[in-house]
Formats: C-alpha cells, structure tokens, sequence
C-alpha cells in the first residue's frame, strides 16, 4: 500500500568561580548534524551494520505507554507507531498508522481511518479492535501506571468499532488536544496481546508494537538490543524513507559517566551517545564527531512548590525565591549554549508558548526586599528566619538529566546568598513518585515534554498530578479546562498563553530552564532525528561503510 500522505559534572568546591562552559556547536533541526554536513548531503544511505548507543542513565522500562524518561523512550519509540504524527519543523499533524480522520464539531468524537497493510512483529494485523483494546486498557488497568496516558484520555468513554480498519474515538467533553496526543509515543499502538498483559512484564520487555524494530532483549540497568523489521513498509509522512530500517541493529548500553561515553565515541566504541557535557565536545568534535540538539517542547525544568505548608505557602516567598534566581547564569556556568534559559513555564518550541521573561528576571536587590518585608530576618548563620522557623525548604529530584545536580548545587548557591536555604533531596524515580503521592516534599524538580500546550493541564490543573497541593484556582483551574473547548487554534492559543501567566503569577512553578537533547554522533553515522517532541528516531539512520 503506497504511502498515503504525505556522572553529574559537580561544580568545583569554591562553585561561583567555575569556568564558562564550552560552546556547542548547536543546531535544531530533524536530521542535521551540528559541526557537520547536513546528513542528506552525505551520500547515498547503505543498509547493514550495528549502530552501538551509549546511554547516560538506565531506562525505567520499554513500555512506549508507561515510560517517560528520555533514555526510555530512545529505546521505546522504535518499536512502536502512533495514529499521527507530529512534524517537528511545522508542528502540523500527519498520517501514520491513520491514513486521515474526522473531528466532530464539539471536539468530542475523532475517527481515525486505518491502513490496512500493518502488522505487529507477532504477525498480527493491525485493527479497529487493536486500537479500541489499547485505550480501554489505558483507562482502565493500565490507567494507574500510565498517568499521562490516562491524562491525554481524560473524559474517555469508549472507541466505537466503525469496521475493520475505523475507529471513532468518543469523549465526554471537548478534548481539542486529542489529536496531537495521538500522535505522541504514549498513546502508541501495540498490539492486541500487549494490550492486556501486566503492566510489569510489558515494562520488562513484554512489548509487540507495529515500529520499525523489535526488541530482541532487555535487562534492566544494562542495556537493551532492537533489530529491524525487514518487512517495515508503513513510515509516517514526517519520515525520510518509506521501507524497512538502514542499520540491521541497534545496541543500547548504559555508561553514566560522561567522560567515559565520549571517549568511547572518539575511540570508536560507540556510534552515537546521549548528554553530551561541555567539557566532552572537544573531545567528540576532535575525532570527526558532530552534536545533534533540539531543544525539548512542554514543561521546562521548574521547582514546583508545594504550597500547602511551610514558608512557600505565602506566595511573596515564592516570588522572592524565584526573583533570586540568575537562570542565564545556571546556563552559562553548568550547562551549555545548547540549553536556554526559561522564560515561561513552557519552553520556546511548545506551541502555545509566550515570552514572559520579563516575569523571570533576575533581580537579587528585590527578592532580598520582599523577605525583609515579609518578615524574613537573617540569622547568625546567614539563613532567614521568621517566629523561629527558618527560611529553609527541600526539593527533591531524580537522576533522570545528568546536569541535575549541578544546576541545584548553583541553585542552592544563588539562593544562599539571599538568605534562603534549600536541601537538595536526591531519589530514586520510584522514591520521587512515592513523594509526590504523600506530599513529602517542600519543591519538586522535573521537566515534562510535550509538543502541545495542554501539558499545563496535567502538571498544574486541580485534577491533575497537582504538585502543588494546592486548593481551586478558578482562574487557572478556568483557563486549563476552557482550552480543550477550543477549536480555534488561535482562542485555544490564547488560553494556554493565559495560563502561563496564572502560573507565574501565583509562581505556581519556579522555571529554571530549557531541556535540550545534546546527542553526540561518529563521522560515519547519519540519519540519526528528532520527533516533535525532540525524542530521537533511527529509522533513516544509517552508518557509511557499513
């Protein structure tokens, strides 16, 4: 069937006198390598070979539904399509598993037409049944380990099976965001089977998706190994090529420690690796290596409060703390010109985003005012403290982004110098979950990507993760719930540029800054891109000489 349509780098002990980061050579776009030839001008793509990937962190699983760490999702996104795609350069949706659909006009019903030629790598045939058993599992069993899944369903009532190969999604309420989240590696489909195991086991490796590779083996903390489907012929519109995968297999493994990656890329060891640090470009670029970046859609990495108790109660505070943070200066002294500072709680490539840097300005004179008149008076040792409690407060975080300490350590640094003290509480993603459900935990560090604006919706709405435990907010709470009635890109624009404003105002979220993938490539390796939602793809990669 043709194609229808188209190791933490800590800072040093005396931390503010640290050398300015190295400069990568940055570039953003699906397919270009930075510091080398676009890969389309580098000859004719050959099949064959291993592609060797050394990944910073240990993936939390396979499952394309459950996982949401990037070094997951490297792994996941290759083995399973969505109905749509996204096109990262335009944002606009395309076929893919879906040939085309229909919205209703109140933005409940989508009904979504099938190709009839897929498979899963079980060899059954993709179906309307196939998608209706995905997403009742997804509101249902699998719903409590697939959060932001079950989020994107919000309202769901059932997927009526028009025939064979037509669906019609049915919600509740108007859910404009829909579409886009069909297109998102969350809402993939897999196969029938998959559909109904448990949730563990598909974590573990349990999968059978439609993608252009499948997993031949899995072990948690070591690696994981994926090869090509031959018979792949089923590429969404955004893809270079239509047919199977160039490279025959691709071989994760996990090396935490930075140096050790980039220099296994410059020995050649390894093909491509993740999170690139300053201080290992020189070496990649020095062996014929190029940087891939793009900078990651959705929530940019906050401190969210919890605004419950305790001093980040009172919203001055929160105001105060946020205005005592130098963002340009955590870019520029511990992460790269790759990264950006935030200027919303959304970063720059979200559709939706608007500039309110202005809200984000550093300014240590006016935080220091606000405690003082707040009350906030410092103590002997130098910490504010107010009817004898302590300006102090925690943030806890995981090691999902190699840079996360280090950016904290500056943090805590910046803020000590106002007179507030933050501990820095690192756990483990299952630590950092059991935290969030208990309330034990003062801010919450974390990113969350998206290409679509409606990711404020489940990080900040009342009925969502509410990381900030807070009460009703009709504004916000009005704002989050009235752009999913929006068919009007434009309104729906509005209301999502809105709510970033409600968030800062109340500083529902303290932005630090911008996420962006810094993937580290060998001379012979191209082809390697970015989805929309800047997580990589390997169908078009193929490595020269192969």
């Amino acid at each position: 069937m043709p194609r229808t349509v188209p190791a933490r780098w800590r800072l040093a002990a005396a931390a503010l006198v640290v050398a300015p980061a190295l400069a990568l050579t940055a570039c953003a776009g699906p397919g270009t390598a930075a510091g080398g030839a676009p890969s389309a001008d580098a000859g004719t793509p050959v099949e064959g070979g291993t592609l060797r990937f050394a990944l910073g962190a240990s993936p939390s699983g396979v499952d394309p539904q459950q996982v949401g760490s990037n070094v997951s999702i490297y792994i996941a996104r290759q083995l399973a399509d969505s109905l749509t795609d996204q096109d990262p350069e335009t944002g606009e949706i395309k076929p893919w598993l879906a040939t085309s659909w229909e919205v209703s006009d109140d933005l409940t019903q989508f009904t979504f037409h099938l190709r009839d030629d897929v498979t899963f790598s079980d060899g059954t045939p993709l179906t309307a049944t196939t998608v209706k058993a995905n997403f009742d599992a997804l509101t249902g069993p699998l719903g409590a380990s697939a959060p932001l899944a079950a989020s994107y369903l919000a309202g769901y009532q059932e997927t009526k099976v028009v025939d064979e190969h037509t669906v019609t999604v049915v919600f509740a309420a108007a859910n404009a965001q829909f579409l886009q989240a069909s297109s998102t590696v969350t809402l993939a489909i897999l196969s029938d089977a998959t559909a109904t195991a448990d949730p563990a086991a598909r974590l573990q490796g349990k999968v059978v998706g439609s993608g252009p590779f499948v997993l031949k083996s899995y072990t948690q903390d070591q690696g994981a190994v994926i090869t090509k489907r031959a018979d792949y012929a089923w590429a969404s519109g955004v893809a270079d090529h239509e047919g199977a995968a160039y490279v025959d297999e691709i071989d994760f493994s996990i090396v935490p420690e930075s140096g050790v990656r980039a220099g296994g890329l410059a020995s050649g060891q390894f093909d491509a690796v993740g999170d690139v640090l300053p201080q290992d470009v020189q070496q990649i670029s020095g062996a014929g290596g190029s940087l891939l970046t793009r900078t990651n859609p959705g929530v940019v990495f906050v401190l969210q409060p919890n605004v419950a108790s305790g001093p980040l109660a009172d919203v001055a505070v929160r105001r105060a703390v946020s205005q005592a943070i130098n963002r340009q200066e955590l870019v520029d002294t511990v992460l790269s010109d790759a990264f950006k500072p935030a200027t919303s709680v959304l970063a720059s490539t979200t559709p939706g985003y608007v500039d309110l840097s202005k809200d984000l300005a550093f300014d240590a004179d006016a935080a220091t005012a606000a405690l003082d008149a707040a009350g906030w008076a410092k103590g002997a040792d130098g910490v504010r403290e107010k009817d004898g409690q302590k300006l102090s407060f925690d943030v806890i975080y995981a090691p999902n982004f190699t840079g996360s300490q280090a950016v904290l350590e500056l943090v805590q640094q910046q803020l000590r110098a106002v007179g507030v003290e933050l501990e820095l509480r690192q756990l483990t993603q299952a630590e950092q979950t059991a935290a969030q459900k208990s309330g034990d935990y003062d801010t919450y560090y974390y990113n969350v990507t998206r290409a679509d604006g409606d990711i404020l919706r489940p990080q900040f709405g009342v009925q969502g993760s509410n990381l900030n435990k807070r009460g009703a907010d009709p504004v916000l709470d009005g704002l989050l719930a009235g752009e999913l009635t929006q068919a009007d890109a434009a309104a729906r624009a509005d209301a999502i540029g809105k709510a970033q404003e409600a968030v800062l105002d109340q500083v529902y979220a303290i932005p630090l800054f911008e996420l962006a993938q810094s993937i580290g490539v060998a001379k012979d390796v191209h082809g390697v891109t970015f989805d929309a939602s800047s997580r990589l793809l390997f169908h078009d990669a193929w490595i020269a000489g192969k």
